[in-house]
């Protein structure tokens, strides 16, 4: 008669419940809704989208555009826009962020130069402008009346100016961006014995992001001891409404604005391998050092 073991019932318990455990295990499927660890990548087109119930938006869209173009757009809870990161090929990705009052008729607080690659669009910024002593004068020569020195922020300078001229006179303004020459941007006359209104609207040429753009006013009198004044009524730096207005780029940096910058690891399986494997790397040489 064959000799069973002692601890035969044990081990065949055993052997059930480890069925019992694969079998349930064949039946279970991993949660969808949840990603531990890894990278997720949407290639070949397509849409990442999330919409609430009930509804004809989402409040989170990333990926193609109808055009081919790729963009992002995040909206709130009532469907209003919050940001923006505009899919359509030829505006090259400008992005808005929007104010919560949808019955404003302009709502966008804060973006990039549509026309203007290296510029601000808004918030429109202030350009410094500051009275001389000639601000009212009697000279028959170009005589200082305003001066200033500003970083560049948006794309277009907006100056508007208000003269006087007893006998008559002229205005004229000059720019200069930084490591270049004073230019006239615009000069005009000014009418005997009445205040006369004028706006400068020049796109500030060959202008860095935060280049220093230095502005002067200045204006002279037709007749000798007959007083000219000009004041400052605003100025500013704004947006390019057209694409006219897009200012000359920097001599000597013209830029690529269809390059992009370096790809993350996390972009491409390839450079993320690479990244996972320079830092097994650098842990094993850490880990030599402390054992040594």
């Amino acid at each position: 008669m064959a000799t069973l073991p002692n601890d035969l019932l044990d081990r065949i318990r055993a052997l059930e419940r480890k069925v019992r455990q694969l079998a349930g295990s064949a039946q279970t499927r991993p949660a969808l809704d949840e990603i531990r660890d890894g990278v997720v990548r949407i290639t070949e087109g397509g849409q990442l989208v999330v919409a609430p119930p009930g509804k004809d938006y989402a409040t989170f869209a990333a990926g193609e555009w109808p055009d081919g173009a790729y963009g992002l757009v995040a909206r709130r809870m009532d469907g209003s826009y919050a940001l923006t990161v505009e899919g359509e090929a030829e505006d090259r990705g400008t992005w808005r962020l929007w104010s919560r009052d949808t019955a404003e008729r302009d709502r966008i607080l804060l973006m990039d130069d549509q026309h203007s690659p290296r510029h601000l669009g808004r918030p429109w910024l202030p350009l410094q402008l500051h009275p001389t002593a000639s601000q009212r004068t009697t000279d028959t020569a170009w005589a200082h009346a305003w001066v200033g020195i500003s970083p560049v922020h948006n794309a277009v300078a907006h100056i508007q100016l208000t003269t006087f001229a007893e006998a008559g006179g002229r205005v004229r303004v000059l720019m200069r961006i930084e490591g270049g020459e004073a230019d006239v941007v615009d000069e005009w006359e000014v009418p005997a014995g009445k205040w006369t209104a004028h706006t400068v609207a020049r796109p500030l040429h060959r202008s860095g992001f935060l280049d220093d753009v230095a502005i002067q006013v200045e204006h002279l009198s037709a007749k000798k001891r007959k007083p000219i004044e000009t004041r400052l009524l605003s100025t500013y730096g704004r947006n390019t409404v057209r694409a006219t207005e897009a200012p000359e780029p920097p001599a000597g940096r013209e830029g690529d604005t269809g390059k992009s910058d370096p790809t993350l690891p996390v972009e491409t399986d390839d450079e993320h391998q690479d990244h996972e494997a320079s830092n097994g790397k650098a842990g094993a040489g850490k880990r030599d050092q402390a054992q040594h």
